[in-house]
C-alpha cells in the first residue's frame, strides 16, 4: 500500500533552526496518523513563507501526489498550505482527483460539499490574514524609517540595540570600518588588497574569515555611514538618527575611487612620479620606464605624437613650482599680521558663516518639503522624486558637516589656516627629502593637473594654492595697496575651503621634524 506524505512548514529559517514548531507539527501528525491508521512514509520540511507561491518543497509534494507516488498528504493545519489562494486551489484539484488531504487540527472532509465550503472559507480568511499582516509589517517598517531608525540588521561597524532604538557604533569593528574608508580613499588599494589589509588589522566576518568582496563593496557604497538610510530594493533614502561613522567628504572621495577615477593597480617599480603625469595630447597617463640608467615618462597611446621626458627634467620643474610657494621672512610677518587681524574679527565672521549655513540648510529643507508636496500632488513620478530627494539629502549632509566643523572650531579657523601656510611655505624643502610615495602625494595635493607637452610640463595649482601662486611679492614693484588686497583674497579663499572641508591637511605629507636644513640641502646639491 502507498503511504502518506507528512508536510510540515515554518515561515522562517530561524523558526526552523531555533524554534520547536517543526517538531511539534511532526509529533501531532504522527499521533493523528496512528489514531487513523495512516502510514507516513515521506516527510517533507519547508522553511519558507506561504505568503507567496513557489515553495519548492510544497511543489515537490504536489508532484509526488500527481504522479501517484503517495496516497495522500497530512498537514498540521489548513493554513500550512493555504495562506495563498493559488496553492489552496492546487490542493483542491488534488482532492477532486481523489487524493486524500488530511488536516490534523481541523475536522474537514474535502470530499463533501459542506467540508469543502468550510475549508474554502478558512482558506480565504488565512489569505486575508497574511495580506493584512504584510500591510501592517510594511507600515511598521516605513514608520521606523520615517523616525530615522534602520529596521534591518546593522551593517559592518554598527551594533543592533533592539526594536525602536538607533544603531550604535561598534567599539571594536567601528574603527576598522572607518579605516576601510580612509585606506580606500587614498586610491592605493583595490578591493582585494583592502580586504587583506583589513584582515591584518583585525576585521573578520561572522565566521572568523576575511570579509567578502561583495560585502566590502556594499559597505563602501552605503550612505548609512554618513547618516543616511538607503533602501536598496526601492531606491528610497531617509535621514537616520544614528551617529555617522565618517564625513561626507571622505565618502565622496571613496565614491570617486569606486567610480574608477583613481587607478589603484599595484606597480612593480616605485618611480618618483608614476601615475601623476598625463599626456597633453590624449590625456592618458604617462608610463615610466628605465633606459640606459635614466628614467623616462612616455605616452604609450598608439599614434600619439608626444615624445618622452626625463625624470630629472620633471623634478626640476616640480621644484621650481614649489619654490614659487615659499615665503620669505617679510611675507611671513605680513600674513601673520593679517591673521592677527582676522582673529580679532573671527567671532563675528564665524557667527556670520553659521548664520549663512543655517539659512542654506533651511533652504534645502524647504526644497525637500516642496518636492514632497509635488510628489503628493502627482506632479512627479516616484523615480524622479527619489532621485531629487537623494540629491537634496546629500546636499543637506554637506551643509550639516560644514556646520559641525564650525562648532568644533575646525572650519575656517585662523589657527588652521596659519598651520596650512606654514607647511605650504616649507613644501620645497619637504619635497626634496620626501620618499617617492610622499613626494607623489605632495604633488597631487598642491596641483590639480599635471600635463606634459613635449619637453614642457604644465602644473596647474590646486584651489588652495592658486591665490598663493599668483600673489605679488612684497619686494616687487607692485603697488602697496595691492599687497593687502591680495592677502585678504588669499585668506578669504582658504577660509572658504576650510569651511567646506576642502583645505588639505598638509601635516600628512610634510613631516618637517625629520628634515635637514635648507642650507644642508643646498650643500648636498
Amino acid at each position: 500500500m502507498k503511504g502518506y506524505i507528512g508536510y510540515i512548514r515554518v515561515s522562517t529559517v530561524k523558526q526552523g533552526t531555533k524554534g520547536v514548531s517543526l517538531q511539534e507539527q511532526r509529533d501531532a501528525i504522527l499521533r493523528y496518523a496512528e489514531r487513523n491508521q495512516l502510514n507516513v512514509t515521506t516527510w517533507l520540511e519547508e522553511m519558507e513563507t506561504a505568503a507567496k507561491r513557489g515553495r519548492p518543497i510544497f511543489n515537490q509534494a504536489l508532484k509526488l501526489l500527481r504522479n501517484g507516488k503517495a496516497q495522500g498528504i497530512i498537514l498540521h493545519k489548513l493554513d500550512r498550505g493555504a495562506r495563498n489562494l493559488r496553492d489552496w486551489a492546487a490542493i483542491g484539484e488534488l482532492s477532486d482527483q481523489g487524493i486524500e488531504v488530511h488536516f490534523v487540527t481541523e475536522s474537514i472532509d474535502l470530499q463533501t460539499r459542506g467540508g469543502r465550503l468550510s475549508a474554502d472559507i478558512q482558506a480565504v480568511v488565512a489569505a486575508d490574514f497574511i495580506r493584512n499582516l504584510k500591510e501592517e509589517t510594511r507600515k511598521g517598517f516605513y514608520g521606523r524609517l520615517k523616525q530615522g531608525l534602520y529596521p534591518l540588521q546593522a551593517p559592518v561597524g554598527y551594533l543592533d540595540q533592539g526594536g525602536g532604538k538607533p544603531k550604535i557604533i561598534d567599539p571594536i569593528r567601528g574603527p576598522l570600518a572607518r579605516r576601510a574608508f580612509e585606506l580606500y580613499g587614498t586610491g592605493q588599494y583595490n578591493l582585494h588588497t583592502l580586504r587583506d589589509e583589513l584582515y591584518r588589522l583585525g576585521l573578520r566576518n561572522r565566521t572568523g574569515g576575511r570579509v567578502h568582496i561583495a560585502t566590502l563593496s556594499e559597505t563602501l557604497n552605503n550612505p548609512f555611514y554618513i547618516g543616511l538610510i538607503r533602501i536598496k530594493k526601492t531606491g528610497e533614502t531617509f535621514v537616520g538618527i544614528h551617529e555617522a561613522l565618517i564625513g561626507k567628504t571622505l565618502f565622496d572621495r571613496v565614491k570617486a575611487v569606486l567610480a574608477g577615477k583613481t587607478n589603484t593597480r599595484s606597480q612593480k617599480h616605485d618611480f618618483l612620479y608614476r601615475r601623476t603625469l598625463s599626456c597633453a595630447a590624449c590625456h592618458y597617463s604617462l608610463i615610466a620606464e628605465r633606459q640606459k640608467g635614466n628614467v623616462y615618462y612616455r605616452c604609450h597611446t598608439r599614434d600619439c605624437p608626444q615624445s618622452g621626458i626625463r625624470e630629472d627634467a620633471v623634478k626640476k620643474e616640480v621644484l621650481r613650482f614649489f619654490q614659487q610657494i615659499q615665503f620669505d621672512e617679510k611675507e611671513r610677518e605680513y600674513y601673520k599680521s593679517r591673521l592677527l587681524t582676522l582673529r580679532t574679527t573671527w567671532a563675528n565672521r564665524r557667527e556670520e558663516e553659521t548664520k549663512n549655513l543655517n539659512l542654506k540648510l533651511g533652504h534645502v529643507k524647504d526644497r525637500l518639503n516642496r518636492l514632497t508636496d509635488a510628489y503628493l500632488d502627482q506632479a512627479l513620478d516616484k523615480t524622479m522624486f527619489e532621485e531629487r530627494k537623494r540629491s537634496l539629502l546629500l546636499e543637506q549632509k554637506t551643509v550639516e558637516e560644514q556646520l559641525a566643523n564650525l562648532r568644533r572650531n575646525k572650519g575656517s579657523s585662523p589657527d588652521q589656516i596659519e598651520i596650512f601656510l606654514e607647511l605650504a611655505g616649507n613644501a620645497w624643502l619637504s619635497h626634496q627629502l620626501a620618499t617617492p610615495p610622499d613626494a607623489r602625494k605632495m604633488l597631487k595635493v598642491f596641483t590639480s593637473n599635471r600635463l606634459v607637452n613635449g619637453k614642457e610640463i604644465d602644473l596647474k595649482p590646486s584651489l588652495s594654492i592658486q591665490e598663493i601662486m599668483s600673489r605679488p611679492k612684497i619686494d616687487s614693484c607692485a603697488l602697496a595697496r595691492d599687497i593687502p588686497r591680495t592677502w585678504d583674497r588669499i585668506l578669504d579663499t582658504l577660509t572658504a575651503l576650510n569651511t567646506q572641508g576642502l583645505l588639505p591637511d598638509l601635516s600628512a605629507v610634510t613631516d618637517l621634524q625629520k628634515h635637514d636644513s635648507e642650507e644642508e640641502i643646498s650643500l648636498k646639491a
